[in-house]
């Protein structure tokens, strides 16, 4: 399995959370964006910066990634272009996306965009914190100790 990080907007929070994970399981990670992104110094982390545009960062993560992988990213579409892969995407707030729910959130979200390009306001999500990191550091280290038991 790869670790791959989408780092456009990626969370400083939980930067020393994934670092820890990448070291401690010596797991070969890409951290992807269209600027610099740092999340640590690291022999297993390989940094990427692809041209500006909106879905580069995108289309590199889907184009690299493997059944069974895992993609951090907070991009609803691009989970579930991951999912279509039968690899594995969590959110930065704790969410693991799956063949059961990633539609539900696909749908819902493209439902609030047809909203907003009507011209209704809505709510942005709300702002990210450390009970967010806490809850993302619970499913990272259970969706890895689930993949070390069956790698074992």
């Amino acid at each position: 399995m790869k670790l791959y990080i989408d780092g456009d907007a990626f969370p400083n929070l939980l930067k020393p959370i994934v670092l820890k994970a990448i070291e401690r399981l010596k797991l070969e990670t890409y951290v992807i964006a269209n600027k610099k992104i740092n999340i640590g110094k690291s022999k297993h982390i390989a940094y990427m910066v692809v041209d500006l545009g909106a879905d580069e960062a995108d289309h590199k993560i889907v184009n690299m990634v493997e059944e069974n992988d895992l993609v951090i990213t907070a991009d609803i579409p691009l989970a579930d272009r991951i999912i279509s892969k039968n690899a594995h995407a969590i959110d930065h707030r704790g969410e693991l996306y799956s063949v059961d729910n990633i539609k539900q959130y696909l749908s819902m979200r493209n439902f609030m965009q047809e909203m907003r390009d009507a011209g209704e306001m809505t709510k942005g999500p709300k702002a990210f914190g450390q009970k967010d990191a806490h809850e993302f550091a619970n499913q990272l280290n259970a969706f890895l100790g689930r993949w070390y038991k069956n790698k074992r």
